[in-house]
C-alpha cells in the first residue's frame, strides 16, 4: 500500500456511509470496467485482415500474447516468421510494441489469432520462378531426420534431400553419415510443389552418375572379381567396384546343387570371381553368375557318365514319402521313386533304406532338359541276381530276372517316367 501514498489515483466509488463518514472505493473495479468497455469496443470494430498495434504481455514456448487494448490475442510461433525459429524470444520481448495482422476471430470465446509474418510476402508465392527444376544452388543444412536432410535455401524456404538422393553408390543408413547441421552443400532442384510448400532436392545429381558407364565397362560374359558384401535369402551381393554391387542369385551358384541359402556356398567377405549376366542401367542392377564360370555338366559330362541301363553306387541323403534321394557324386542326386525300391509294394521307404546307406541303383533315365536322373534299386538287384546266375556275361548285357515288364530296349530307358511318375532331383 505504501506505493500509493501521496499519489493521485482514479477509482470507482462503491459505497458511501454518511453515518460513519466513510467512502469505499475500488481502483480494481474501475480498471475492470474500463477494460470491459475497451474489449467491447475492440470486438465491435476488429476484423480479420486488419493491421493493429499491440504490446507483448507474455511469452511462452508456443507463442506470445499481445494486448490489443482490452483483449489479448495469441501470436503463435509458426506465424511469427516465414523462416524457422526455435523460440518466440528470438523475435520478441515483453512490453515490446508490435504491428500484427488479425488472422482469425472467435467472438463467442473472445479469442483472436494474430500473425506477424503475414505482413510480408510469402516467399513460397514465387518459389517455382526462383527455383526451377534442374537449377543448381547451395544451401545450409538446418535439420536431419531419418529419411533425409532439410536444406535452407532462403529465409522461409527449405527443401528436402531424401536419403536416396544423397549418393549414387554409397549405402547411407542415416543422413548424419554424410551431413551435419550448419554444413553448406551443393544441391539440384528435382521438384517443386508450391501448394504443399515442398521442394525436392538432390545431392548426387551434382556428380556424374557412375552407372552411366557400368554397362560399357561390364558387358555380358565379362569375368569380374569382387567381395561378398551381404547375404540375403535369395542371393549374395558382390561389390565389383566401390559403390557398385552385383546380385549373385542362388539359382546361378551351382549347375547341380540346389542352393537353398547363399551361405551354403559363400560367406560375407569372400573374394569371388563371377560372370556378368546382365546390366540394367535404369534400375542400377548387375546380375552375376558363379556357375557360368564353368561348363554346364548337364550338357555333356553328366549324360556321358550316367547312361540309362548303368548300375552305379550312391548314398541315401533324404527319404520322403514318394521316394529316396541318392547322391551319385558331390552336388549331384538322383531320385529313387518309391515304386522302384523293391519288387513288393513299399508303404514306407524307411523300411527299405536309411539315410547314409550306400546302395546300388540302376539308371533309368537322364533328362538333361529337366536336369533329373531317375533311379531304380529293384532293377539293380535284378541285375545283381542275373550276374550271379551267369558270371560270364558283362552286367549291362545280362537279361534281368523276370524281364522288364514291357520296357525293353535299354532296360528301362524308355519307361523311366512311366514306372516312377514325375521324378525330380530337386529336393522339395
Amino acid at each position: 500500500m505504501g506505493e500509493f501514498v501521496e499519489k493521485i489515483i482514479e477509482a470507482k466509488i462503491l459505497r458511501i456511509d454518511k453515518e460513519r463518514r466513510n467512502i469505499v472505493i475500488s481502483r480494481r473495479k474501475l480498471i475492470e470496467e474500463e477494460r470491459a468497455n475497451a474489449k467491447a469496443k475492440l470486438m465491435a470494430e476488429i476484423e480479420v485482415g486488419q493491421i493493429r498495434k499491440g504490446t507483448v504481455k507474455n511469452i511462452a514456448d508456443f507463442g506470445a500474447f499481445v494486448d490489443l487494448g482490452g483483449i489479448d490475442g495469441l501470436l503463435h510461433i509458426t506465424d511469427m516468421a516465414w523462416d524457422r525459429i526455435e523460440h518466440p524470444s528470438q523475435m520478441l520481448k515483453i512490453e515490446q510494441e508490435v504491428e500484427i495482422m488479425v488472422l482469425n476471430i472467435d467472438r463467442e470465446k473472445e479469442k483472436i489469432a494474430l500473425g506477424l509474418k503475414q505482413r510480408t510476402e510469402n516467399p513460397w508465392e514465387r518459389v517455382a520462378e526462383r527455383y526451377p527444376v534442374g537449377m543448381r544452388l547451395s544451401g545450409e543444412v538446418v535439420n536431419l531426420v531419418n529419411y533425409g536432410a532439410f536444406i535452407k535455401l532462403e529465409p522461409g524456404v527449405e527443401g528436402l534431400v531424401h536419403i536416396s538422393e544423397m549418393s549414387w553408390t554409397r549405402r547411407i543408413n542415416h543422413p548424419s553419415e554424410v551431413l551435419n547441421p550448419g554444413d553448406k552443400v551443393e544441391v539440384v532442384v528435382l521438384e517443386v510443389n508450391k501448394d504443399k510448400q515442398e521442394i525436392s532436392l538432390g545431392m548426387k545429381q551434382t556428380e556424374v552418375n557412375p552407372w552411366t558407364t557400368v554397362a560399357g565397362k561390364y558387358p555380358p560374359l565379362t569375368v569380374v572379381e569382387g567381395t561378398v558384401r551381404n547375404l540375403t535369402n535369395y542371393g549374395a551381393f558382390v561389390e565389383i567396384e566401390e559403390g557398385i554391387d552385383g546380385l549373385l542369385h542362388v539359382s546361378d551358384m551351382s549347375w547341380t546343387k540346389k542352393v537353398s541359402h547363399p551361405s551354403e556356398v559363400l560367406k560375407k567377405g569372400d573374394r569371388v570371381s563371377c560372370v556378368v549376366l546382365n546390366v540394367d542401367q535404369e534400375k542400377m542392377r548387375v546380375a552375376l553368375g558363379l556357375k557360368q564360370m564353368s561348363e554346364d555338366p548337364w550338357h555333356r559330362a553328366i549324360p556321358e557318365r550316367y547312361q540309362p541301363g548303368m548300375v552305379v553306387r550312391g548314398k541315401v541323403t533324404k527319404i520322403t514319402n514318394f521316394g529316396v534321394f541318392i547322391e551319385l557324386e558331390t552336388d549331384l542326386e538322383g531320385l529313387l521313386h518309391v515304386s522302384e525300391l523293391a519288387d513288393h509294394k513299399v508303404e514306407n521307404p524307411q523300411d527299405e533304406v536309411k539315410i547314409g546307406d550306400e546302395i546300388d541303383v540302376k539308371i533309368l533315365r537322364v533328362d538333361t532338359i529337366e536336369r533329373k536322373i531317375g533311379l531304380s534299386k529293384k532293377r539293380a538287384d535284378w541285375a545283381g541276381e542275373a550276374a550271379a546266375e551267369d558270371p560270364t556275361k558283362p552286367k549291362r548285357e545280362r537279361k534281368l530276372k523276370g524281364g522288364l515288364g514291357g520296357h525293353g530296349g535299354e532296360e528301362g530307358h524308355g519307361g523311366g517316367r512311366g514306372m516312377m511318375g514325375d521324378y525330380s532331383v530337386d529336393r522339395p
